[in-house]
């Protein structure tokens, strides 16, 4: 294919970006020449009249989402919309490879995931070219349905009501398929439980009867096989239906015969035998089956319930003075609300008058209550535990953090992790290779098999077709997704997307931004030293410096005051107040000339210091920063301020040391402050004085040494070295930047998440390995054994009923080998 005189490949694809920003023909220049550099990018155009990039590209090098980081990180914008569907129908990996495609083929769509786990299917696309109908349209011609809602209807009731109807109809035919078969095991072992001598029943009579109570188990509690069968059937595809339909109605198909025409199967020394029970079997079976899956698929997603239950149905909303309850669909931005003891706070908002301690546990994951005052956020969902106080509602609905977090874990459980790929790969031909399996399988036996060879020929061809488990190999990968997921948010950590929970695995250097990640990010008084012989105690010290400070706004003299309010000194109102940017301040407190300020500030004052300048180095390699203070012009102490490390910082360092990671600070400090800080938290590489334009060059030559990195952070100046990193971990009580470029959020600020990551990304790998590993083991083995190969060595052939209880075990297996991360726990 030629396009504009260049040459583009066959398996290419097209994607038109609609491009906002761009004011000028340089603009689009740049979006054009940017996106033509990536890799895998055959050719791209900027139109700047239309708004849109067109880029020709290789889906196996490159995607979409790696264009729109692309234009974003140049400044531009791009009018992408994300859409979740619910899907009724499927059943396999075959079915999730078919709607995939269907969605992916129209015009306007950059990417469509699909999740057999969750049923639902993640699109993203230009609302100029594509839209709900089309995509309703898509699913409905590769022969599924979606999840219909009225206006005003909430899609996830309608959701959960849907699937607790399929449910009941499921059990029901389970009830009625058992309720049919046991009586046609009980005629077909007539003779073995001595029944003929109460009631003789000729053979043909006896193959009669199991024919009628056979035919609704066929027709009735197994027809969703038959639907589905012919919904594929009808797009020239298979699936897992496929193999059943098509096994059972042989087994059908050749007992009526047997029933009906008996001279067709006889020959010297046999007579036809019927498999009315194997069919009924194998379909009872294999309901069975789906029914204990529907049950452990619905415990998976028990992460999201559990997070929509913590929200509170109504709010006491004040109007004029007058408490009134109202439902929390009707509260409003601005809205003044009253919460009391051991209620629940109904929405996020700035607490107006009163205090208390909230439980933000199941937000944050941290136990100890939070205390809040006047001008503190508090976030709809946590728990009031102690005093009455009301607050302005800031963000109400789906913009509250609970509902941004229940929308983040569900687009991340709908995410496919790039291990998906090879079984997308696998599923895409596993249904038709069966089918050639099977019908090999009859054509040796029929042709080289002892007699009956027709019978034996059937019988393993039945086996071959229900023993094959594409449903394994569609829920391996999901499911385990889903549980991590889900168990990330209920300590604390949102996972933004599949890919990274699985990238976290290989992390082996985490970056740290110091200040705010490492440190509280606020200076605190650390120190008090008094000059030998000055005949003052500590607590004068801290009063003529935190009285000569209130007349400052550094954030340093904020500290100094903050201790001495918790000391209980009485401050005095300075006078004559005079401040030297960057050096100190001069102040009269009493009558008395107070100097606070660093050595030089002191030396200019001509102040002797030579008494205290050994602590100060000392005090200095620390990283902390020591502050002279003097008094009618005699040295008499020094107050130190540093921002300190966080509670769990240490602990942190070490468990992720243990687990083989290398750990390096980041910070603009000098390298002194900075190896000081490092030496205290157990670091084992700083980086020191790095401008906040430069971190992510630094994260880049990290990556140039083949490390999988990840950055920690929480400020705005973090985001592009968030964004660099493999895995970008932003701490959430930062800045939403940050939080915007990062791949995972810290709800709490506690370090000890970064080390929860990494293990919940290895557990979760693990459990996708072992999934993977029985899916592909159960498939490899007993396909064989199935089709016969046992049978020359040891007479060993695979009853089909057998086959349909190993192959409905196989996806009870890997659910359930899932649903184990639910007791993830990690310890530091």
């Amino acid at each position: 294919m030629n396009i504009e005189g260049k040459e583009i490949s066959p398996e290419a694809k097209r994607a038109d970006l609609p491009v906002t920003g761009m004011t000028c023909a340089a603009c689009s220049s740049r979006v054009q020449n940017t996106l033509s550099e990536l890799k895998g990018v055959e050719k791209a155009s900027v139109n700047l009249a239309v708004g849109q990039a067109t880029v020709y590209y290789n889906p196996a090098e490159t995607s979409v989402d790696e264009f729109v980081k692309t234009i974003k990180d140049l400044g531009y914008g791009v009018s992408v919309s994300t859409i979740t569907i619910p899907i009724k129908g499927m059943t396999c990996a075959s079915c999730v490879n078919r709607v995939q495609d269907a969605l992916s083929s129209l015009n306007g769509v950059f990417s469509a995931s699909v999740n057999l786990a969750t049923e639902k299917a993640t699109v993203e696309y230009s609302p100029a070219q594509a839209g709900v109908r089309d995509f309703r349209k898509a699913i409905r011609d590769a022969g599924y349905d979606i999840v219909e809602v009225q206006p005003g209807e909430d899609i996830v009731e309608k959701e959960k009501r849907e699937r607790e109807e399929a449910y009941r109809k499921l059990r029901t035919k389970l009830i009625t398929g058992i309720a049919l078969t046991i009586p046609i095991f009980v005629l077909m072992l007539w003779e073995h439980l001595g029944l003929s001598a109460i009631i003789e029943i000729p053979e043909q009579v006896n193959f009669l009867l199991q024919f009628l109570i056979q035919t609704p188990v066929q027709f009735w509690v197994g027809w969703q096989f038959y639907t589905g069968a012919f919904a594929a059937a009808r797009h020239r595809t298979t699936n897992m239906n496929t193999l059943i339909a098509v096994g059972t109605s042989a087994a059908y198909i050749y007992s009526v015969t047997a029933t009906f025409f008996p001279s067709v199967f006889e020959i010297e020394g046999y007579s036809a035998h019927v498999y009315f029970d194997t069919a009924a079997t194998i379909i009872v079976l294999i309901l069975l089956g789906r029914l204990f899956e529907a049950r452990a698929k619905g415990r998976t997603s028990e992460a999201i319930k559990k997070l929509a239950g913590l929200q509170p149905k109504t709010a006491r909303v004040v109007v004029n003075g007058e408490e009134k309850d109202i439902p929390i669909e009707d509260v409003e931005i601005g809205d003044v609300i009253l919460v009391r003891p051991g209620e629940k706070i109904p929405v996020d908002g700035i607490l107006k008058d009163g205090h208390s301690s909230v439980d933000e546990s199941m937000i944050s994951g941290e136990s100890i209550p939070v205390e809040k005052n006047a001008g503190d956020q508090v976030i709809g969902a946590t728990i009031n535990k102690t005093g009455s106080f009301r607050f302005e509602a800031i963000r109400v609905g789906r913009d509250t953090m609970l509902s941004q977090i229940i929308n983040m874990v569900q687009e991340a459980q709908g995410s496919r992790p790039p291990i998906a790929r090879l079984v997308d790969k696998i599923a895409s031909v596993f249904v038709p290779a069966v089918m050639g399996i099977a019908t090999v399988t009859f054509i040796v036996w029929f042709v080289f098999g002892p007699e009956p060879a027709l019978t034996y020929a059937l019988l393993n061809f039945v086996a071959v077709m229900i023993i094959a488990c594409p449903c394994a190999l569609g829920l391996a990968t999901p499911t385990s997704i889903m549980v991590g997921t889900g168990k990330g948010a209920e300590n604390g950590i949102l996972i933004r997307g599949a890919e990274a929970l699985e990238t976290a695995h290989r992390i082996n250097t985490i970056v740290f931004d110091k200040t705010g990640t490492l440190t509280k990010g606020e200076p605190v008084v650390t120190d008090i030293v008094t000059a030998q012989g000055s005949g003052n105690r500590d607590q004068d010290i801290l009063f003529y410096a935190a009285s000569a400070e209130k007349g400052s706004e550094h954030p340093l003299g904020d500290a100094i005051i903050k201790k001495a309010k918790e000391q209980k000194i009485e401050l005095k109102d300075p006078t004559d107040f005079q401040a030297v940017p960057g050096h100190g301040i001069k102040a009269k407190i009493d009558g008395k000339i107070v100097l606070l300020g660093n050595d030089k500030f002191m030396r200019d004052e001509n102040i002797d210091i030579k008494v205290l300048s050994g602590k100060a180095e000392q005090l200095s390699g620390e990283g902390r920063t020591p502050m002279y203070v003097a008094v009618d012009g005699n040295a008499i102490g020094i107050v130190a301020v540093a921002d300190t490390l966080k509670e769990n910082s240490v602990a942190a360092i070490r468990a992720l040391q243990k687990m083989g990671v290398e750990t390096v600070m980041i910070t603009g400090d000098n390298k002194r402050t900075a190896a000081a800080i490092a030496r205290q938290a157990g670091i084992d590489r700083v980086l020191a004085e790095v401008l906040p334009e430069d971190k992510a060059r630094e994260v880049k030559k990290l990556q140039a040494e083949n490390k999988v990195v990840a950055m920690v952070g929480d400020g705005i100046n973090d985001a592009p070295a968030l964004a660099q990193a493999d895995v970008g971990i932003a701490i959430g009580t930062g800045a939403d930047v940050a939080m915007e470029a990062s791949d995972i959020t810290l709800i709490g600020g506690d370090l000890k998440g970064v080390v929860t990551s990494i293990a919940l990304s290895k557990a979760t790998i693990s459990n996708i390995r072992q999934n993977l590993f029985w899916a592909f083991a159960y498939n490899t083995i007993l396909i064989p054994v199935a089709a016969g190969v046992l049978f020359p060595f040891f007479g060993i052939l695979l009853n089909p009923m057998l086959a349909a209880a190993a192959m409905g075990m196989s996806s009870v297996t890997v659910v359930t080998n899932a649903l184990r991360l639910r007791k993830f726990r990690v310890s530091l």
